[in-house]
């Protein structure tokens, strides 16, 4: 998923700016502001140290903001906030050039970089808002049988869902092999072998006279294999993905294979 769609990802990048911004506070409650009256403005340091306020105390008050400038520096560039400044060729990024705030001929001024982390936590806000709304529905499928949803959930939630079926019919096939200890057939023989008229290797439990066991035993002979040939065969060599509708269905069809195969006796 990319970066700007994962919730998560954003909310931990909102913190990190928060945390720079209490840093870079901390640090400008150290200093005091150079006055306008003097013509400096723009040529001098826009802050310099307080009196009584001791080297130690300012290095590492920046190291603090350094550290969380360093945690911050992908908001930026998901934001798209940068500031123009006259003379520089390439907008700013206010959070790369917080320490120009202390230096002569400033960059930028301590109310630009606040300014700017204000509005990247607003923009942030609203990409967790739109990223959250976005998110493929989770409702009724994380229901599903465990191996189906344990295999897809990664891939679902991430929009991958022609990738997520695959991975769900490729688990449970696995799960087959082991069981029936068929590890090397390929899935459609495995199906077949498993639930095979002459000897089957998982039969329907019960009475195998009553017409409802019988049942059970000739349609799974039929839905496994085909389950496996219209569902697991056609994500594994598509080129285009599947809607999350689409995907949806596909797993439901494999979720209640895994349970009825669940269901199923070993026979020896």
């Amino acid at each position: 998923m990319d970066a700007f769609r994962n919730p998560h990802y954003l909310r931990e990048t909102a913190a990190a700016v928060t945390e720079f911004k209490d840093a870079l506070q901390g640090f400008l409650a150290l200093h005091v502001e150079t006055p306008d009256g003097l013509g400096l403005r723009g040529i001098a340091p826009p802050v310099t140290p307080a009196p009584g306020v001791t080297a130690d105390e300012i290095k590492a008050a920046a190291s603090r903001v350094a550290r969380a400038a360093g945690r911050a520096c992908a908001a930026p560039e998901l934001t798209h906030m940068y500031i123009r400044v006259k003379g520089h060729p390439k907008p700013v990024d206010p959070i790369a050039a917080w320490r120009t705030i202390a230096m002569p001929k400033p960059i930028l001024e301590p109310d630009d970089v606040l300014d700017a982390v204000e509005q990247i936590l607003g923009r942030l806000e609203a990409m967790v808002l739109k990223a959250e709304a976005e998110l493929p529905p989770t409702t009724g499928v994380e229901a599903m049988h465990p191996i189906v949803w344990g295999a897809a959930k990664r891939l679902w939630l991430d929009g991958h869902f022609r990738l997520a079926v695959q991975s769900a019919a490729e688990s449970l096939t696995a799960q087959v092999r082991i069981r029936i200890g068929a590890t090397g057939m390929d899935a459609t023989n495995l199906y077949e072998k498993a639930f095979s008229k002459g000897s089957p290797l998982l039969r329907w439990p019960g009475d195998q006279s009553d017409r409802t066991v019988s049942s059970m035993n000739h349609g799974l002979a039929k839905y496994a294999p085909g389950v496996n040939m219209t569902i697991r065969n056609t994500a594994a060599h598509g080129n285009t993905d599947l809607t999350a509708q689409a995907a949806l269905e596909r797993l439901a069809a494999l979720s209640l294979l895994a349970r009825w195969i669940d269901e199923c006796e070993d026979v020896t």
